[in-house]
């Protein structure tokens, strides 16, 4: 029996589709017809992600798992309980007004079913304040067998009926990272793997009314010049969108969480935050689709400063595409500084959160001056090997 082939769906079209013959010769006038259906969530997923890509706003990435919320709270003399990571998370999740610069936040599965010490559920906290609340859903990585010393992203088994429980919990988004190592090569097999596992991880959280974010991230390790990494992310997000096109997923409904085009960490020569944004806005224009809502950057190890100057200045003119910041350390390593584990801090820190959040904000919408920036906000963060 001959099968059909799937209709790529558009977010402005009608709920039908549209009909494709199957083996349908010239002048025959007997053909079969197939009718293929929007999904059920494609207009939420739309509206989700231009929710998140709106002017002026990016996300707060606060998905680390326990064991890396443990390192964080280690720096500054904390042990790894529950009840730590409760009161940091709460600390960042409560911050009044972080709704004017934040429009997203991923958590950590924990953090999606905790609540506050006074008994109201994270995720009810950031819908208050206007915020979307996000999910990581991958596994972690693992060794790539057959490859060269790579790894490969796990957590596909069973993702379709956590996702539906992440929604029925108030997630709207969620967030799979798996990463590209420019001094392994980076083999075809480990590209090839890379994308395969985002398009499908996006093409279920899409079924199960989750806006994907696709994060293939190119590691900063290595002594590469630019040159190489516009090379390789290219390559990168080539093949991704090829497998997200033949896994069906609604562009309109998916947001990237690409890494900037940068030197290797280890490179002789720094590049300027001019230059980091002509090569990144060159790769993105070659490899993204207009019809992509939002590319919310991650930081990568940068200085909190780098990242906020290297987005400012690839919002100097206009874009396809909203972009922006979806930051972990780049947000909030000023903000440990300042609370380190204390009470009477937690309105210091959650100042020091609005002061990167807005700066951030500053940057999407190109006016950021990084004047009067602090010796914490420019100090690297960058770990070479970095696992979280």
């Amino acid at each position: 029996m001959a099968c059909s082939s799937l209709v790529k769906l558009n977010a402005s079209s009608s709920p039908w589709v549209g009909q494709r013959s199957v083996n349908q010769r010239p002048g025959s006038s007997n053909r079969r017809v197939f009718v293929v259906r929007a999904g059920s969530y494609t207009d939420e997923l739309v509206k989700t992600a231009k929710t998140v890509a709106s002017p002026g706003r990016g996300i707060l990435a606060i998905d680390e798992s326990n064991a890396t919320c443990g390192k964080r709270l280690s720096s500054i003399g904390l042990d790894n309980t529950e009840t730590n990571r409760q009161a940091y998370r709460q600390l960042l999740l409560t911050t009044p007004g972080l709704g004017e610069y934040i429009s997203g936040a991923i958590l950590f599965e924990e953090t999606l079913y905790q609540s506050t010490t006074d008994g109201k559920k994270f995720v009810d906290c950031l819908r208050d304040a206007n915020i979307v609340p996000g999910i990581k859903v991958d596994k972690g990585l693992v060794p790539l067998p057959g490859s060269n010393n790579e790894s490969w992203c796990q957590g596909l088994d069973g993702l379709a009926s956590r996702s539906a429980e992440y929604y029925k919990q108030g997630a709207r988004f969620a967030k799979w990272r798996t990463v590209v190592s420019i001094p392994c090569g980076p083999s075809a097999l480990a590209v090839k793997e890379a994308a395969w596992g985002l398009a499908r991880y996006a093409a279920i959280s899409q079924d199960n009314g989750l806006v994907p974010i696709v994060e293939p991230e190119i590691l900063l390790d290595g002594d590469h010049p630019i040159e190489r990494t516009l090379e390789v992310a290219e390559r990168v997000w080539a093949e991704v969108f090829y497998y997200l096109a033949e896994n069906n997923v609604t562009f309109e409904g998916i947001l990237l969480k690409p890494s900037m085009v940068t030197p290797g960490a280890e490179h002789k020569e720094k590049a300027s935050p001019e230059t980091i944004a002509k090569y990144t806005l060159t790769m993105l224009k070659r490899r993204v689709p207009p019809a992509v809502p939002g590319i919310m950057f991650l930081s990568g190890g940068q200085s909190e400063m780098e990242a906020t100057l290297n987005l400012n200045a690839m919002n100097q003119s206009p874009n396809p595409w909203h972009v922006s910041f979806s930051y972990a350390r780049a947000l909030q390593n000023t903000v440990l500084k300042t609370w380190q584990g204390h009470p009477e801090k937690v309105e210091a820190a959650q100042k020091a959160l609005l002061v990167r959040a807005k700066a951030n904000s500053l940057a999407q919408l190109g006016r950021y001056s990084a004047e009067g920036e602090s010796e914490d906000a420019k100090k690297g963060m960058f770990v070479k090997g970095y696992t979280y």
